[in-house]
């Protein structure tokens, strides 16, 4: 049976991505070289539910309840700045840019993305959502020099700017030797009746 990696997200406009392009740029200028393992620009988007592997033929009916799920949510704007650590500052693990949206509608987004697909049979995510991008992961070993890109990351201040999300897409992950590659399946606008893509 075939199957597809797939995840639920939202992308990112071209300009964002260029402007975190260019902040994994000045990162790497003051991280040790092969400490970090950086996600390629083109690849970093905000996920709201990582599916997994799934039988090519569910990929319309997750459409679907992504679709539902969306259609009761207005476009809204959300900021990027900060840089953090997973799991902390102390061993990082890691390396991601904060999302930052006040009002609410992400979380509650998020939350209906997540009630849709159990309601398809999939495991609800145990961990509290954290809206965040993913620039790296931390592959060296030494503690010393982890622990400084720790405290590195804690000290940096960062703001890369802002963006409007109007639709949310179901995307497709294809695991390659230099790094995932990306393909949209579907697509829901928020607040309205999606087509087919």
């Amino acid at each position: 049976m075939d199957t597809v990696r797939t995840f639920v997200a939202i992308e990112l406009t071209p300009q964002l991505l260029r402007r975190l392009g260019a902040l994994q740029d000045r990162l790497r200028q003051d991280v040790p070289a092969g400490l970090v393992r950086w996600v390629r620009p083109e690849g970093i988007h905000l996920t709201l539910k990582f599916l997994g592997e799934v039988p090519a033929g569910r990929v319309d009916e997750i459409a679907t309840a992504m679709r539902d799920a969306c259609a009761g949510h207005k476009p809204f704007s959300f900021s990027i700045a900060g840089l953090g650590c997973f799991p902390g500052f102390r061993r990082p693990r890691v390396i991601w840019v904060g999302v930052d949206e006040p009002g609410g509608v992400l979380n509650a987004l998020q939350r209906d993305v997540e009630e849709a697909m159990q309601g398809l049979g999939f495991a609800p995510e145990r961990r509290p959502f954290s809206p965040h991008l993913t620039l790296g992961r931390v592959k060296g070993r030494a503690p010393a020099a982890v622990r400084a890109l720790g405290e590195y990351v804690a000290r940096a201040e960062v703001k890369v700017g802002e963006m409007k999300a109007s639709e949310v897409s179901l995307m497709r992950s294809d695991l390659r030797p230099g790094g995932a590659v990306y393909t949209r399946l579907a697509v829901a606008p928020l607040g309205g009746i999606a087509c087919p893509t």
